[in-house]
């Protein structure tokens, strides 16, 4: 029989959960989009599932999957050096070589997000996301084979390669994604990003426990789970269209690209998105494919831009890293005994991909814009009340309670904000010549981040402690003000008007603001002509 903590913290984990469901259906307006794209849209549902599995499902299961087989990685690294030098390593030493492991994904994904861009504009968005495959199959066969070669390089090697298949990928899915889905669906299907990242965690963190593969005699197996998602994408994609987007303004082939798009839509009109695409092409005619040097050299496009590096640094440096590092000592402090811990993991992991479940739900009649700064301003509250709650939890018997509530309530704010908003952000503020050099920024700047802040994050945490939330929160609020006044709302608006949107806003004089204005009017009355 259960024994009484872990009644309390089932019961706990279902209050919250039905919690999240209860915000997302009040607090946020409903949609019916949902329906329309599982009815109308099968095609572009099974395009989802393909690019997700081999895209940002891979990237959300190399962050989570490392935990459980720490132990044995270490002993590997030992063994190995014991047996070929003789030699023990001492604790900080073992530690050291570690941590690279895990940090060399970062670099991996570093370097895979600084060439996403320029393959995938040589090659095209899904030619682009088949050839990243190998990279994952190399790293898995490597992975699995290093126990018997009793070399942990060949984990480090891996992981590097993992890395550099989560950097292409990520670029290349949000491309493809975004680019291939009709403008009213466009905000929903790029949730399937983020939700598809949450799916990620959480096999990582399910095929971690000990009854499935977080064994001294699987965790080779575990950790190259990737490539058989690799696999599977390798043989399903071909059965996939080009994004129509890249072969109408990249390519040309106005015939390719209305047969992607009958592939994709089945026989739903599509004359209004072709019509859209024919204007910015030609408004776009003697501009092409822009470098990133040539991005920042841009001054149109330097709110856009500014706004870019903003929310992809926000987005690592809000705390959810964090917050996910104290949850074990909040359940802790809480009851919950060890040997159960990583079970209570699974609840927050689960907590982030319900909610960006639900989340998916309501962004269409929500609009982006709202839901990423009532995300960020809802962490920043979270956090700071948790800052208080796990310093004087020692002290009042019933705030370790209160402050795991509140790492699920960071965790719903952070998913259905930020992570459902950020990844698809430069494919929808910049026009087709400046989408490819916008994701290569935006995810340069995330995994810059994801390495400074695992690199920076154990100092902080011995100085600061908890109070480390603080500094977080600040980046919250700072982050979230930004996405209030200096952005505006993407929903159903093309990318010129967003351009040009961006551009009222940040005017300096009125009759900038009055051309602007009157931009926007002359785009609107072209959309209702057609």
């Amino acid at each position: 029989m259960l024994d009484l903590l872990t009644v309390k913290y089932k019961v706990v984990f279902f209050v919250l959960f039905f919690l999240c469901l209860f915000l997302a259906r009040t607090w946020y307006p409903q949609s019916n989009t949902s329906g329309s794209l599982r009815l109308n849209y099968p095609v572009l549902i099974l395009a989802i599932f393909i690019c997700s599995i081999g895209g940002t499902f891979q990237y959300g299961f190399n962050i989570s999957v490392m935990t459980s087989p720490s132990q044995f990685i270490k002993e590997l690294v030992n063994k190995s050096c014991v047996e070929r030098f003789d030699r023990i390593l001492i604790d900080w030493e073992v530690s050291l070589i570690w941590s690279f492991t895990v940090s060399v994904f970062c670099i991996g994904g570093l370097l895979g997000s600084l060439i996403a861009s320029s393959i995938s504009s040589r090659f095209g968005r899904k030619r682009c996301l088949l050839l990243n495959n190998f990279w994952a199959i190399l790293g898995a066969i490597l992975i699995i084979l290093s126990r018997t070669a009793n070399s942990f390089e060949m984990i480090m090697v891996g992981r590097f390669l993992y890395g550099i298949n989560a950097g292409i990928g990520l670029s290349a899915q949000a491309m493809y994604l975004t680019e291939s889905a009709p403008k009213n669906l466009r905000a929903m299907v790029g949730v399937t990003i983020a939700t598809a990242l949450a799916i990620g965690k959480f096999f990582g963190q399910l095929l971690g426990i000990r009854e499935l593969l977080g064994t001294e005699k699987s965790w080779p197996w575990l950790l190259g789970f990737n490539g058989f998602t690799a696999l599977f994408q390798l043989c399903t994609l071909p059965l996939l269209p080009e994004s129509p987007r890249f072969l109408l303004l990249e390519r040309g082939d106005l015939q390719a690209s209305e047969k992607a798009f009958r592939k994709l839509w089945g026989k739903k009109d599509h004359s209004k998105e072709v019509v859209e695409m024919l204007e910015e092409k030609a408004a776009l005619q003697s501009i092409r494919s822009c470098s990133v040097l040539e991005l920042f050299q841009n001054r149109t496009v330097r709110w856009q831009l500014l706004s870019i590096v903003i929310v992809f640094t926000s987005l690592q440096l809000c705390g959810i890293n964090a917050v996910y590092f104290y949850s074990f000592d909040v359940f802790r402090a809480a009851g919950i005994q060890e040997h159960r811990l990583a079970y209570a993991a699974l609840g927050t992991g689960l907590c982030e991909l319900t909610t960006s479940i639900a989340c998916s739900m309501i962004i269409e009649s929500m609009g982006k814009k709202d839901l990423m700064f009532r995300g960020y301003i809802g962490m920043a509250a979270s956090l700071g009340l948790l800052s208080v709650t796990v310093y004087f939890q020692k002290t009042v018997w019933w705030l370790p309670y209160c402050s795991m509530v509140l790492v699920f309530v960071f965790i719903f704010f952070f998913s259905s904000g930020p992570a459902a908003t950020t990844i698809p952000l430069p494919g929808e503020i910049l026009t087709q010549s400046f989408k490819s050099a916008g994701y290569t920024v935006g995810c340069t700047v995330n995994w810059t981040c994801l390495f400074v802040l695992g690199s920076l994050f154990p100092i902080l945490v011995e100085h600061l402690g908890n109070f480390c939330f603080l500094i977080f929160m600040a980046v919250c609020l700072v982050c979230g003000f930004h996405v209030r006044f200096n952005m505006p709302e993407t929903k159903d608006r093309t990318a010129l008007e967003i351009s040009a949107e961006f551009d009222r806003m940040h005017a300096k004089d009125k009759t900038s603001q009055k051309k602007n204005s009157s931009k926007i009017c002359e785009i609107k009355a072209q959309e209702t002509k057609l």
